[in-house]
């Protein structure tokens, strides 16, 4: 079978898979609509925690900005990596022992006030929106390529997808659905990674073949890298670029943001116990490693093939896989002198992205609609977040490995969009709905608005999908920056200060979260031709800016609550049996 017809056929049968677990494992109380019942295995929550923290960004997004991006690239890897490790041994035994199972519901408790309730309430549902347009721009990249439809239509049949199993089962229904989503991703992730390795290494291990010799003779594969970097006028691929401030906050805002994302830490309150929720974490750290320590290899392999297949070659000789892929308007050339073939030098091809109007000219090149070349040599744009996706194609593995790939993106992209869209709705439903307009509600009603709630949040997520503000792990990195400056102060200070108080905790949260928003739509929408190094402050990007937000927050929450009066004595004891994660912590959805 071709690529297209194993596409059709792989994945047809794992959405079949999710459907039917969906089916299984439809919710009927809140509480299993929520956390799962509480009863899920550790072993298996802790893949369905992977699956959920191993978004689109991870699979398709992270090897593609190392593969382009060299050194600079692995802020992403570190940034992600080290923030669950924070999150699993510093925050996740605290917050299970407090027994609530959404942010929101923490703030409102520990801060004693539904103002503070509400503000979480808005940083959450604005963190997870920004989180899941990644996740649906993914969607729409898989889809696009291999089903053959432009990406706005792969968007909505992923959007259909997320809302079948997401409103019918809900925490219950994603969370075995999420552990059949990581069997999937991390074996399409894992087999061409393999494949490849043996290709241009000689060894099945990934990790080895990195840093191996070419089975061609030609040295190291890092050091072959940085001599073609170099002859095409790009940094040297193990060298950095990026100022060290902003390296140091790019990954410091994706490590602590981690600990603000609601999707990951409401996985503690799907196990039984304190002690469940400690070895899910550790399980799901072994099952994240193995992506995590490949993504590297993948992005060397698939750069070191992109280069020797497309620099200097003639169009009409390339591979079909090139032209494909310029169908999706993600790959696109402009032949500036006329010679035929394809110079990939630094620089933008073009002023803007490709538009494409359909037509083809020599050669079967693609005309540029109302977009005009630059002055530099580069004939070539490649868009990041295909790289992965593209790369067996590149490699010339077999057609089912291809399509595996497909499978696994959309898994990803697929299992973390289910997480998001739940945290939301459980945020309207539970925190906003049940703890503060209707008390009274009855479970039948709060589980129907909950699900009303994800069929709203579906559409509003395929409508930033369609219109993404960036790249798949730029869009997931400002989702970050935000979690971290909302969310990671007030959850620390509520754990470990007693004297922390609403106030401090609400003026903390707004600031936090009005200045990096503030600072990421101005560089990015409001003034994108200022987004340069020379005009960030402090040297600071946007997808870094987090940390600063993070900071402000933390200044402006203890200034304000030494000004205000302490917390009650109740909720000073409660910090204190906090500190000591003793005991069941049984979730309470009510």
């Amino acid at each position: 079978m071709d690529v297209q017809n194993w596409t059709y056929t792989i994945v047809g049968i794992t959405f079949l898979i999710y459907i039917a677990i969906a089916i299984w494992a439809k919710a009927g109380s809140t509480k299993e609509f929520y956390v799962a019942g509480g009863g899920v295995p550790p072993v298996l929550n802790g893949m369905a925690t992977a699956a959920d923290w191993m978004s689109a960004a991870s699979f398709i997004s992270m090897a593609g900005l190392i593969s382009f991006m060299g050194y600079d690239g692995s802020v992403y890897l570190m940034g992600w990596t080290g923030g669950y490790v924070l999150l699993a041994l510093l925050l996740a035994p605290y917050l299970r022992k407090f027994g609530k199972f959404t942010v929101p519901d923490f703030v409102g408790d520990r801060y004693y006030s539904n103002a503070a309730r509400t503000v979480a309430i808005i940083c959450a549902i604005f963190v997870s929106f920004t989180y899941v347009a990644g996740q649906m721009r993914g969607v729409g990249v898989v889809f696009s390529r291999f089903l053959e439809v432009d990406i706005n239509t792969g968007i909505i049949i992923g959007m259909c997808i997320v809302f079948f199993y997401a409103v019918l089962g809900g925490m219950k229904g994603i969370t075995y659905t999420q552990v059949a989503q990581f069997c999937v991703l991390i074996f399409a992730y894992m087999v061409p990674a393999i494949f490849i390795s043996m290709l241009i290494a000689g060894t099945p291990i990934p990790q080895i073949g990195f840093g191996s010799e070419l089975v061609d003779g030609g040295g190291f594969l890092l050091d072959r890298l940085n001599g073609l970097h170099e002859e095409l006028g790009f940094a040297s691929y193990t060298d950095g670029s990026k100022p060290m401030i902003d390296v140091f906050f790019i990954t410091f805002a994706l490590m602590v943001g981690t600990a603000g994302l609601p999707h990951v830490i409401v996985r503690f309150f799907t196990v039984p116990k304190v002690r469940d929720a400690r070895i899910s974490a550790g399980w799901a750290l072994i099952f994240i490693s193995l992506l995590y320590t490949t993504a590297p290899a993948i992005a060397a392999f698939a750069r070191y093939n992109l280069i020797n297949t497309v620099s200097n070659q003639q169009y009409s000789e390339l591979p079909s896989w090139f032209n494909t892929w310029e169908g999706t308007g993600l790959l696109a050339w402009a032949d500036k002198n006329g010679d035929g073939a394809i110079q990939y030098v630094k620089g933008d091809p073009f002023v803007g992205k490709p538009a494409f109007t359909g037509e083809t000219g020599e050669l079967g090149q693609r005309l540029l609609s109302n977009e005009a070349t630059v002055d530099n040599a580069n004939e070539l744009y490649i868009d990041r977040d295909i790289i992965v996706l593209a790369n067996p194609e590149i490699a010339k593995l077999p057609a089912w490995v291809i399509a595996l790939v497909a499978a696994g993106g959309l898994a990803a992209a697929l299992s973390t969009a289910a997480g998001l869209l739940l945290v939301i709705s459980t945020s309207i439903a539970h925190d906003l709905i049940k703890k503060q307009l209707n008390p009274n509600i009855s479970e039948k009603s709060e589980l129907l608005s909950a699900r009303i709630a994800v069929a709203i949040a579906i559409v509003i997520a395929g409508y930033f999908g369609i219109n993404p503000p960036g790249f798949v792990a730029q869009v997931v990195a400002f989702a970050f920056g935000l979690a971290a400056a909302s969310f990671f102060p007030v959850i620390i200070l509520g754990i470990f200060s007693k004297r922390m108080n609403k106030e401090g905790a609400i003026a903390g949260m707004l600031t936090g979260i009005i200045f990096t928003a503030a600072y990421i739509i101005y560089f990015k929408f409001v003034n994108p031709g200022m987004n340069k190094p020379e005009f960030w402050l402090f040297g600071i990007s946007p997808e870094g800016i987090g940390t600063l937000g993070m900071l402000i927050n933390f200044a402006v929450s203890f200034v304000v609550s030494r000004l205000t009066p302490a917390p009650p004595q109740e909720i000073q004891e409660l910090v204190d049996s906090l500190r000591y994660p003793k005991g069941a912590g049984e979730a309470s959805a009510h």
